[in-house]
């Protein structure tokens, strides 16, 4: 895979993008590929990947594992007859090429109303340059009626007052259409809903979002809790 990387603005915000000659491999590796993006603490094995892919081709399915494995983007383990396949997380690469798959598919998701998105996005800059910006709720699983809220999450780092980001989102917030329902948190409070034990919000949206910034933060904050523990 070409790792080369540019930086292409679009709708306001910088975001990661590969080279434009490799846009239409992406789209064609990405239905394998992004399977790993879904629950990134799990072990897949084949019919996993068949059934979250929607491939049904097995040599499309084993060619694309093949080109993984030998990139060390996934590691397969036997157990017993079975083989599964888990993300190498440990991998800087890695961390970075599925948080661009994600912004990827974020930002190109149209059902979603990326200018707020963007909007808020330059509002966060005034107070850090650093941050995670994520869609969870009805948007993310796509069951948004013209009546929902658009769940909007930002994660920034323990040295910013999450109150201050609130304070500075808060009226865009509320005059959006469709209205913004804003969750503001550092990463100290992010990982420790990820280390609980019991089921809460962290958790909720870290198995179901659309992450619009900060992937490479993400994964890498995914990476520590995932290093403690986490599974889910």
């Amino acid at each position: 895979m070409n790792r080369n990387v540019y930086k292409v603005l679009n709708i306001g915000l910088y975001i990661p993008k590969f080279r434009i000659d490799n846009m239409a491999l992406i789209t064609e590796q990405y239905a394998v590929d992004s399977v790993f993006t879904k629950e990134p603490w799990k072990k897949l094995t084949y019919r996993d990947i068949q059934r979250l892919s929607g491939k049904k081709s097995r040599s499309y399915i084993y060619k694309a594992l093949e080109r993984l494995i030998e990139e060390k983007i996934i590691i397969p383990e036997k157990i017993g007859k079975s083989i599964l396949y888990g993300l190498n997380l440990d991998s800087t690469y890695v961390q970075n090429y599925m948080a661009f798959l994600e912004e990827f598919n974020a930002w190109t998701s149209k059902h979603v109303p990326s200018e707020i998105l963007s909007k808020l996005g330059n509002k966060i800059l005034k107070v850090t340059p650093f941050y995670i910006l994520i869609v969870t709720g009805s948007y993310a699983k796509k069951t948004h009626t013209k009546k929902s809220d658009l769940d909007v999450v930002v994660i920034c780092g323990d040295e910013i007052e999450p109150k201050k980001i609130y304070a500075e989102l808060s009226l865009a917030s509320e005059l959006s259409i469709p209205k913004v329902h804003l969750y503001v948190f550092n990463k100290k409070q992010f990982l420790e809903m990820l280390f609980t034990e019991k089921q809460n919000y962290g958790k909720e949206f870290a198995k179901s979002h659309l992450l619009f910034n900060g992937g490479s933060a993400y994964y890498s904050i995914l990476q520590e809790a995932i290093r403690h523990g986490f599974r889910g």
